[in-house]
């Protein structure tokens, strides 16, 4: 497809996957799970399975939205020593696999870094943008200025709860996609996907025409596949990191490998 100048890796991939009639597929992986290099490989298994875009974790101490799988590896990454410049070399990482790649990260740690010069080393490593899950529109503003000056897209989560008033002005200070959370809670796989997700991805499309992608409980083949038919893109996390945690790096690579697949396959030919 011809790139729009101007656009992020990120816009790109959702107007490439668009023009298919295809929903995106993303992957979450926490920088230095299962160890630092073990990340990497992860992401080239990823990619090589047909991931349109990686959403690199940076591990946090604190982390309320997380469940139980992804705070065991953040809790491991950070015993693996991970630390900001490891966090950007991961995300480099997944930009030179030609997949779109963004960090997630609750606020303290931009705080920590400074919010300037977090946007900046995003993009200095080829970053398209940041996903915030805890930072509020009314403390928005300051960092969606230095996003936008590093030109990198500043990624807000809503979820079933946030009311339309609020749908809107968040949606208004979103660039790149919007982050449905497909559900109340924290993330984790789900034996189903609540009819909330589809819901909510109705009501997004109300007030904005950026694209949408659901996450949180999307798990399986099915589920993503599901989610495909009406998202612009689907997210998979704990599923991922399941396969990698208590393994030996090639048996959980072989693991990843084979579901990365199966997922890529049910989401390309959802529709």
């Amino acid at each position: 497809m011809k790139t729009q100048i101007g656009a992020t890796a990120l816009e790109q991939v959702l107007r490439d996957a668009k023009a298919q009639n295809r929903a995106a597929l993303i992957g979450y992986i926490p920088a230095g799970f299962p160890s630092i290099e073990g990340c990497k490989a992860a992401i080239d298994v990823l990619v090589a399975a047909g991931f349109d875009a990686i959403e690199i974790g940076y591990p946090y101490s604190d982390p309320v939205m997380d469940g139980p799988i992804i705070q065991e590896a953040a809790d491991l990454a950070l015993r693996n020593g991970v630390k900001a410049k490891d966090v950007m070399a991961t995300l480099a990482h997944a930009s030179a696999t030609g997949a779109a790649a963004v960090v997630m990260t609750y606020w303290n740690p931009i705080e920590q870094f400074g919010a300037e010069s977090f946007a900046d080393a995003i993009a200095a490593a080829g970053g398209s943008g940041v996903i915030t899950p805890d930072l509020s529109f009314e403390q928005a503003h300051p960092w969606k200025e230095s996003a936008t000056k590093a030109g990198i897209n500043t990624i807000f989560v809503v979820a079933p709860s946030t009311t339309a008033e609020r749908l809107q002005k968040v949606t208004s200070i979103t660039s790149g996609f919007v982050y449905a959370a497909s559900l109340m809670g924290v993330t984790g796989t789900r034996n189903s996907i609540s009819n909330s997700a589809q819901e909510l991805v109705t009501r997004i499309r109300e007030v904005t025409d950026l694209p949408v992608a659901v996450g949180l409980g999307v798990s399986t083949p099915e589920q993503a596949r599901e989610v495909a038919r009406y998202a612009d893109g689907v997210i998979i996390g704990s599923a991922l990191i399941k396969e990698l945690l208590n393994k030996g790096l090639d048996e959980g690579l072989a693991n990843l490998k084979k579901l990365a697949e199966s997922l890529a396959s049910a989401t390309k030919g959802a529709r």
